[in-house]
């Protein structure tokens, strides 16, 4: 989720409701400690800045090296971040190439010594993502959840792809379970949850303790309250155009007071997210990839949206 879970958006879910356990973007350890060193306030918090409305909050963090890693883990404590997390999960090319994200997964002496490094750094808990394996061939993640325990970490995330999977092919939920029968810390189970319904049914199938959303939160902001009321009630909130159109003029505000230079990239890319199922959208999405000013794309929104719902009252 790097470049989609800033400050802005965690806020914009956390106000939809639902949510448990925000966390930032992915964030080398490495730029956090030469950061820090160089007091350069700026650059530190331009991935983990976060307001006191997005807790609780999680800093989620990628790296190599254990002293680096903990001496990040530590600014992270010192920020106020109510958890750190360790990404070991990240299939990307250039962040495996460093052996960071799912790259230690081929190296579990590393990865040992990584976590061991970072919780003896804090006082506040230590939870790690990661995936399956390298490949189908070089399955880990009973091992690494068995080893996560036995070092203290406070609870496991499994996306059960391997990194040779990237994200196609299907989340093999029978490896949460595997996970969940291996060890007594908390499990959270990740992987293919589009709607509601997936959330609840991953739990049921493999008995995870909670369930972690990424993609899916990009074009449906409402789904973490969808899925507690469907867990309750076996019903949700569906939203009307109406309601996306309020969630776009409202989380394109939130960008614009944030007064960021990337402001208008933000909204290209949340075009694309939030207009999902709606009638026309691909037309509106052409609209703001065309335009390159703040102003205007709110205009386009405010205009084509006036037209569907006038068209659909009609």
């Amino acid at each position: 989720m790097a470049g989609v879970t800033d400050t802005v958006f965690r806020t914009f879910i956390r106000n939809q409701g639902g949510c448990g356990l925000l966390m930032t973007e992915f964030t080398s350890s490495h730029g956090i400690t030469h950061s820090a060193r160089a007091r350069n306030q700026a650059k530190l918090m331009r991935y983990l800045y976060f307001t006191p409305g997005e807790r609780p909050i999680s800093a989620q963090l990628f790296g190599a090296d254990p002293k680096v890693m903990a001496d990040a883990a530590r600014v992270c404590q010192d920020l106020g971040f109510d958890t750190v997390d360790i990404n070991f999960g990240c299939p990307v090319k250039k962040v495996v190439r460093c052996n960071g994200g799912s790259g230690c997964l081929r190296d579990l002496p590393l990865m040992g010594e990584l976590m061991k490094a970072v919780k003896s750094a804090l006082t506040i808990p230590l939870t790690i993502k990661f995936r399956a394996g390298w490949n189908d061939k070089e399955l880990v993640h009973v091992e690494v959840a068995r080893m996560a325990e036995d070092i203290g970490v406070a609870a496991v995330a499994l996306h059960p792809r391997t990194r040779e999977q990237g994200y196609s092919g299907r989340a093999d939920w029978t490896r949460i379970a595997e996970v969940k029968a291996a060890v007594k810390i908390p499990v959270i189970g990740n992987g293919d949850v589009i709607t509601p319904q997936d959330a609840v049914r991953m739990v049921n199938e493999t008995g995870c303790d909670a369930v972690m959303i990424g993609r899916a939160a990009s074009s449906n902001p409402w789904i973490f309250r969808q899925i507690g009321e469907y867990a309750a009630t076996g019903r949700f909130f569906e939203p009307s155009d109406q309601d996306r159109y309020d969630m776009m003029r409202t989380y394109y505000a939130m960008i614009a007071e944030r007064g960021e230079s990337d402001a208008i990239g933000k909204m290209k890319q949340f075009a694309s997210y939030f207009t999902h199922g709606v009638r026309n959208g691909a037309k509106l999405r052409a609209e703001v990839y065309h335009s390159h000013d703040v102003a205007e794309i709110r205009t386009l929104v405010d205009r084509f949206f006036e037209r569907e719902l006038a068209g659909v009252a009609a």
